[in-house]
Formats: structure tokens, sequence, C-alpha cells
């Protein structure tokens, strides 16, 4: 019996993700994919028309899953941060593939992820305007730096640990992007954290 359409790509973009995140995308080999996945590397062509094709199909998929698992509010930004701390935890092999796509792609933005950044500026130029946000720094810098605190310890960190440690050690990191986040928002004047000072192993107490 035939097998479904969907379900044979389903199972070459799984293939894929794990090999484009292991190579990149000049040292992935289709082979590999195709017989990952347990289908004819023809069927790599027929549904993708190409490696290249095939990688940018991984990477959208990558960047869905991302905006799904974490939906941006500009109401609850600490909420957010640890969001992305959990799905990058969970998800090591995705931040290989960005690092991958940076690397062999640069300069280049998907439009899924350029149109949610868009989305995610106004929403925090709002907030801001509003009094909801601290307005100290630009939302640019601002959502560059949630990011970048809430990846500090994920796939490739060069902090002592990085995204390995103990379950003590994971909760109290992701409590420390949660709380830093807090501080960087919280609008000037609004009064002290509410979240008690946490001690993360390799770290002074924050």
């Amino acid at each position: 019996m035939p097998r479904d359409s969907r379900t044979t790509k389903a199972g070459l973009l799984r293939a894929a993700t794990d090999e484009f995140a292991e190579h990149g995308i000049a040292g992935a080999r289709v082979d590999r994919i195709a017989a990952a996945a347990g289908y004819n590397k023809n069927l790599i062509y027929v549904h993708f028309g190409s490696k290249d094709q095939l990688f940018d199909a991984v990477y959208e998929a990558a960047v869905a899953d991302i905006l799904a698992a974490a939906p941006f509010d500009a109401d609850d930004l600490p909420g957010y941060a640890g969001a992305l701390f959990d799905f990058h935890f969970s998800h090591p092999h995705l931040m290989r593939l960005a690092r991958w796509h940076s690397l062999e792609r640069p300069g280049e933005v998907l439009p899924l992820a350029e149109r949610a950044n868009a989305e995610k500026l106004r929403l925090l130029s709002a907030a801001q305007g509003d009094g909801r946000v601290d307005a100290g720094l630009p939302p640019q810098a601002v959502l560059a730096l949630l990011v970048g605190m809430a990846t500090t310890w994920g796939e490739g960190s060069p902090e002592p640990g990085g995204a390995a440690g103990s379950a003590a050690e994971i909760a109290a990191r992701r409590h420390a992007v949660v709380v830093s986040v807090g501080r960087l928002t919280r609008p000037y004047g609004a009064g002290p954290a509410d979240a008690a000072p946490v001690e993360v192993p390799g770290r002074r107490t924050l």
C-alpha cells in the first residue's frame, strides 16, 4: 500500500532536521536523510525539490515550532523568556539549526521570522508607550537582550555547564532568566521584584 504523502514528508523532515542540525547545509547528505527516514532519496526531490529547499522547509518548521511554543506577550515578558528557555532546553538541535542558518545563509532572514519579529517589536513599542514596559532602551535592544538571556545556557553555550546540569541547576538558571528579564523590563519606579534572589551554579547571587 502506498504511503500517504504527508506522512512521507513528515518523516523526511524529521530525519532532515537531525541531519542538518548535526552537519549543516553543506555537510548534510541526502542519502543519510533518506536512509534515516526509511525512504528512497528520490522522494526528497519529489517533495522538496533540492537539498537547499529541504533545509528551508526544515528551518521554517523549526521557527514555526518556536513561535507556537513561546507566544510573545508584552505584558508578561518574564514569562515569555521562561517559555523560550524551556523550548530551547527541550529542543537543543533547533539552536544548532539557527547557528547553521546564520553561518551558511548570512544576512538571509526567513519571511516568517521577519514578520514575527516585526509584530513583537510593534507590541513591545506599544507597551513601552503605555508605560507597561520600561522605555529606557529601544524595543530592538530589549528584545535582543531578552532572547540572549533566555538562550544563555542553550546548546553550544560557553557558560559553565552549558545546556547540561541537574534538575536543580536547570531550574535555577530558568529562574535567573525570568528574574533578570523582569528587572530589565519593569517600568522605572514600579517597585522591587517579587522574586527572591537566586543562586545560579557558577555565578554569584542575583
